[in-house]
């Protein structure tokens, strides 16, 4: 449900109600669940929110692939040897996923890349390195 939502605010022409969302979903979503929807997104920030009177207007901060790459990353986070996560993860690509992913690292190691890995909170960044939180070492944990 939240990839349909993320969808639908993509296609609004700026900011959207959550009842201007509800009516452009496919399907009979509660007012509620829309809400419910939008706020998980919001704590996740793949959307944000602006106040308009009593009520808030959303915008996509995020795509479905950014939203993947937010889970992805809430599972590693969520795992105490992130080495090892991180190993059987990679073993488990495709050839060609593999050499994709090569050569994000790769751009994203370059601080002029114009493909805005290095922006951030975008996809190429991955928090400071000297934080534990962010770091592959788990000793300490």
């Amino acid at each position: 449900m939240e990839a349909q939502v993320l969808a639908v605010l993509h296609s609004a022409n700026g900011p959207a109600t959550a009842g201007w969302v509800q009516e452009h979903l496919d399907g009979d979503l509660a007012y509620t669940t829309v809400i419910t929807i939008l706020s998980r997104l919001y704590v996740k920030k793949a959307v944000t929110r602006s106040r308009e009177g009593r009520s808030y207007t959303w915008t996509s901060a995020s795509d479905e692939a950014g939203l993947a790459a937010l889970r992805m990353r809430r599972v590693l986070d969520g795992e105490r040897d992130r080495d090892a996560v991180l190993a059987h993860f990679i073993s488990a690509l495709s050839p060609g996923d593999e050499e994709r992913l090569r050569a994000l690292l790769a751009r994203a190691a370059t601080p002029d890349d114009p493909g805005g890995l290095d922006d951030p909170g975008g996809p190429g960044d991955f928090g400071d390195p000297g934080d534990p939180g962010n770091s592959s070492d788990t000793e300490g944990r």
